[in-house]
C-alpha cells in the first residue's frame, strides 16, 4: 500500500490525498455536509463500478471551486494506484469518465444540465429507434409503444439526407426488410420499418402489397376504393367477401439478425363506402369483431385492435429477448 501523499493548490482549491485500504471518503473544510455525501456516495458507486476492492482515496477538500480540477485530482489518484488509464473529459457541460473506447461514468454539475443542451436535437432519455417513416402520426403511435421500454423514437423527418428506399419486394417482409436494413447499414441505427395492407381473399390476396398503388400510378384513396369495389362487383354474398389487413413489422440492428412479427385484422369487404375516420381502405373494411367499419372506429380504438396494434403488441413481448441476446 502506497504512503504517497496527492496535492493540488492554487487560490480557489485545494485538495490533499492519500490512498486507504478502506472505502473512499472525503472531508470537507468549508463545503455543506449535503455536498459531502453526494459527492462520497459518487466516488464509492463509481469505485464498485470498476470492480476494484483494493481501498480508496481518503480526500480532504480545503478549497473548492472547479469540478474539473477536483475531478482529475480524483483520476490521477486512481490511476496511479491502480495503474488504470482513465481520463475525464468535459462534454456539454457534463464530465464523462472513460478508458479507452469504454465509457465508466458521468459527472453533472449540481444543479443539473439540460436534456436538449446535453442530447442535441434528441432529447429523449436512454437509447432511441428509427421508424423508417415519414409519417407523424404514425410515428406518434410507435412512440406510444416504446415509452414503455424507455426507447425514444425518431422517424426519416430526422434524417433528411437518407434516401428514399424503394420498396420493390413481392412480399410484405421484403418491403419492411428493403427499409429497415438498409436505413440500420446507413445509420447504424435500431430501425423499425412496416409494409402494410390490404388482402382480399376472393381476389386471390390482392391488393396485397400493391395496395397503396392498387389503381395505377395515380392512385389516391377514393380511386383505390372504387377499383376495388368495381373487382368485387360480381361477388354478391357478404361471407364470400372475406378480406385481412395485414401488417408486418421488422425491426433492424447492422451485424444482427432481424425480427420479424406479423399480424392480421379479419373482416369483409362492404357494397359502399361508410365512416369519417382513417383512412385507405377503411370506409369499406369490416371489422369482423365488431361489425363496424374501420372508418367509424376512432383513432384510439383503432390503436387497440388493428393490424398494426396486434403486430406491436407482438414485438412488445419478443423486443427486450431480441435486444440483449
Amino acid at each position: 500500500m502506497s504512503q504517497k501523499i496527492y496535492e493540488y493548490k492554487d487560490e480557489h482549491n485545494w485538495f490533499i490525498g492519500e490512498w486507504s485500504p478502506y472505502e473512499a471518503s472525503i472531508y470537507y473544510q468549508t463545503v455543506p455536509l449535503k455536498e459531502v455525501s453526494i459527492l462520497e456516495d459518487s466516488l464509492r458507486s463509481f469505485l464498485n463500478k470498476l470492480g476494484e476492492r483494493t481501498g480508496g482515496p481518503t480526500l480532504t477538500v480545503i478549497r473548492y471551486q472547479s469540478a474539473n480540477l477536483f475531478l482529475n485530482f480524483v483520476i490521477d489518484m486512481i490511476n496511479s494506484e491502480l495503474g488504470r488509464e482513465l481520463k475525464a473529459s468535459q462534454f456539454r457541460g457534463a464530465f464523462l469518465i472513460s478508458e479507452q473506447d469504454k465509457l465508466h461514468g458521468i459527472h453533472i454539475p449540481k444543479e443539473g444540465l439540460s436534456l436538449s443542451a446535453f442530447l442535441g436535437k434528441d432529447d429523449s432519455l436512454g437509447d432511441s429507434i428509427l421508424v423508417a417513416t415519414r409519417n407523424e402520426g404514425k410515428t406518434k403511435e410507435f412512440q406510444e409503444f416504446f415509452a414503455k421500454l424507455g426507447y425514444g423514437v425518431q422517424n426519416l423527418n430526422d434524417f433528411p439526407e437518407l434516401p428514399e428506399v424503394e420498396e420493390t419486394g413481392t412480399t410484405f417482409e421484403e418491403n419492411a426488410r428493403l427499409k429497415a436494413e438498409t436505413i440500420a447499414e446507413l445509420t447504424g441505427k435500431i430501425v423499425l420499418a412496416d409494409d402494410s395492407g390490404l388482402k382480399v381473399d376472393a381476389l386471390g390476396g390482392l391488393p396485397g402489397v400493391w395496395s397503396a398503388r392498387f389503381s395505377g400510378p395515380d392512385a389516391t384513396d377514393a380511386k383505390n376504393n372504387q377499383k376495388l369495389l368495381h373487382e368485387l362487383s360480381v361477388v354478391f354474398d357478404q361471407k364470400d367477401r372475406s378480406a385481412q389487413f395485414h401488417c408486418t413489422l421488422v425491426l433492424a440492428k447492422p451485424g444482427k439478425e432481424s425480427l420479424v412479427v406479423e399480424a392480421d385484422w379479419p373482416g369483409f369487404i362492404a357494397f359502399d363506402s361508410q365512416g369519417e375516420y382513417g383512412f385507405g381502405y377503411d370506409p369499406l373494411f369490416i371489422v369482423e369483431s365488431s361489425g363496424k367499419r374501420a372508418a367509424e372506429l376512432t383513432t384510439e380504438e383503432k390503436n387497440t385492435q388493428s393490424h398494426r396494434a396486434l403486430a406491436l403488441k407482438k414485438l412488445m413481448e419478443v423486443f427486450p429477448t431480441w435486444q440483449h441476446d
